[in-house]
């Protein structure tokens, strides 16, 4: 089944720091033009207004979230592109209502919530962060309202087609076995529609402003997220693996020539511009890597540690975690341990920090510890001069992470067919819309 929507909000909205919010406000207008600015149409979808507050408020949000200055013309260069936006979602939260499909508030309640814990923000933080930048709630809530809701008219309009056949599947693995070794990419995308050959020039224009704010450092889910119009957007325009045969053609002939890390010029694709960033290569069906999972305690300092001569409490927390690593014989015990001690300590050190890729493990002598311990064995205590730690191994796995299995092939037609069916109808409501827009 595709991801939850929910699940991948967050990708768009760590929003920017204390620091950042408050250079931000500075540069809000003043009260009075924004007010009047605010009410201004610029389109009516249906009969539904879109205001210029609505096309701001967006456009700061991104631009916030992107680290982009909050100046007039900035937001004048974004505002096009994200009426354009704000019409497709009004279009898409009208045909959820049609079909009496609403999103009640505790959906976005939970989706709220769900920011919040991956943010590490309390309870109504998120909120505050908003205010605090100049970006009304409503702006984060209405398009989490419309993403939810449009997931779940491509889940009921697919029906029992959401789920692959047998024989569709088995097709799949096998033709994935006939490619093994061939060059396999990682891609995230950025899709913009042109619905009207007309408007082509002011697409390539928005699409190459966004490339420019890329190439500037600007995170590429934040962009994916805000301005993405294919399904990838929810999952910050992650297209997984794939290899040439998968994408279009104009798409293979530039991923085959980039570098890691780079972000493509606009390529023209049928229905529109994309822009692709290429995140790893390697070759299909081929990629062993050890994964591990463990459990790391730290007990920290009240001050700096001086080796020569530590205070009493230091040495307390060292007795600690000698006898952690003398007693422990599993990971619950080292669990229960770093709880006690309070759980992470500086620099973020998780007591579950996940499945983790040993060949990929910086610094090296951090690598040889790991590789070195058997599972259910715990370190010697680790000093540092700020606390000290022990960890554990809970369990060491050697497999292949580039092999396709079924489910991998499920999750592949899933993601196809949701990504035909979403643009056809979003093609098809603009078709049968009545949409009046205003300079």
């Amino acid at each position: 089944m595709p991801r939850s929507p929910l699940l991948a909000l967050p990708l768009a909205l760590v929003l920017a720091g204390p620091a950042l919010a408050q250079r931000a406000a500075a540069q809000l207008p003043p009260q009075s033009q924004a007010v009047a600015q605010g009410n201004r149409i610029v389109a009516v979808v249906n009969g539904e207004v879109v205001s210029r507050a609505d096309v701001i408020g967006r456009a700061r949000l991104f631009a916030l979230n992107a680290g982009i200055p909050v100046a007039p013309e900035v937001l004048e260069r974004l505002a096009p592109q994200v009426t354009r936006l704000l019409i497709d979602e009004r279009l898409r939260l009208q045909e959820v209502q049609r079909r009496r499909m609403p999103v009640t508030d505790a959906d976005v309640a939970d989706a709220i919530e769900e920011l919040e814990k991956r943010n590490n923000l309390p309870a109504g933080g998120l909120r505050q962060q908003l205010q605090q930048i100049g970006v009304a709630p409503r702006v984060l809530y209405d398009q989490i309202r419309t993403q939810i809701g449009w997931a779940r008219v491509l889940r009921q309009q697919l029906g029992p087609n959401a789920e692959p056949g047998q024989a569709e599947v088995d097709e799949a693995v096998r033709a994935a076995k006939a490619r093994v070794g061939q060059p396999e990419y990682l891609l995230s995308e950025i899709f913009v529609p042109v619905d009207d050959p007309a408007a082509e020039p002011q697409v390539r224009r928005f699409v190459e402003e966004v490339i420019g704010q890329l190439r500037r450092g600007t995170p590429f889910p934040i962009a994916a997220t805000q301005f993405g119009q294919s399904q990838t957007a929810l999952q910050g325009g992650d297209l997984g693996w794939v290899r040439k045969d998968d994408v279009d053609s104009e798409v293979a002939a530039v991923m085959e020539r980039m570098p890691v890390g780079a972000i493509s010029n606009p390529i023209k694709v049928p229905g529109g511009f994309q822009i692709i960033t290429l995140r790893q290569k390697r070759e299909a069906g081929r990629d062993i890597a050890t994964l591990i999972s463990m459990r790391q305690a730290y007990f920290p300092f009240s001050s700096p540690l001086d080796p020569n001569n530590p205070t009493q409490q230091q040495r307390d927390q060292v007795e600690k975690a000698q006898r952690l690593a003398a007693e422990a014989r599993n990971c619950g015990a080292v669990e229960a341990a770093a709880r006690a001690a309070g759980g992470a300590g500086p620099g973020e050190r998780p007591v579950d920090p996940g499945t983790i890729r040993l060949d990929t493990l910086n610094p090296p002598p951090l690598k040889e510890l790991l590789s070195s311990l058997a599972p259910g064995k715990p370190s010697q205590p680790i000093l540092t001069p700020d606390g000290v730690m022990v960890m554990m191994v809970c369990s060491k796995e050697t497999r292949n992470l580039a092999e396709f299995t079924p489910g991998d092939a499920k999750q592949q037609i899933l993601r196809d067919r949701i990504e035909n069916l979403s643009r056809q109808l979003q093609r098809d409501l603009r078709r049968r819309a009545q949409i009046e827009t205003r300079s």
